[in-house]
């Protein structure tokens, strides 16, 4: 029996959120990307040209180091990966999850929250980070959502 997993990062907790309930809807496992230094609120300054978050998006070659790992990646076929969008794309920590696994074969459905903005080039640059997995388009979703949060997952939206 394949298994889902819910893997999310979330600098503000509307990812938490909407992770959390996406877990609950398909009885999925859920797995924070927690970054081994967590981002200070002068971090994920964006306004700031010298803060953490400015600093990291800037290079692209950029890789946060991840705190913790998923033990039993092998045992999922599905997996949900949420982030907030920075600079209309992933932050980097979304590239070194996914650069830490073999995604070969595995669906990933990507979400994503934002005050505004919309997907960029979100797709085309993880894609770049897991050749080999199934993709599907990233798609942004809003806390206290559930009829939409459903219907995306069903394939409705």
């Amino acid at each position: 029996m394949s298994k889902t997993l819910v893997a999310y990062f979330s600098a503000s907790g509307t990812t938490t959120e909407i992770a959390k309930e996406i877990a609950s809807i398909t009885d999925a496992d859920l797995f924070e990307i927690k970054p081994v230094k967590p981002y200070t609120k002068e971090d994920l300054d964006w306004t700031n040209k010298n803060s953490r978050s400015t600093l990291e998006m800037q290079d692209e070659a950029s890789r946060p180091e991840i705190a913790e790992k998923v033990k039993n990646i092998d045992e999922y076929s599905t997996v949900f990966l949420g982030f907030p969008i920075w600079w209309y794309v992933a932050p980097n920590i979304i590239n070194t999850f996914l650069e830490s696994y073999n995604f070969e074969d595995k669906t990933i459905r990507p979400f994503f929250t934002s005050g505004g903005s919309g997907a960029g080039q979100t797709d085309e640059k993880l894609h770049k980070s897991a050749p080999k997995a199934i993709w599907r388009p990233a798609k942004r979703l809003y806390a206290n959502n559930t009829e939409r949060i459903k219907n995306w997952i069903n394939d409705i939206e």
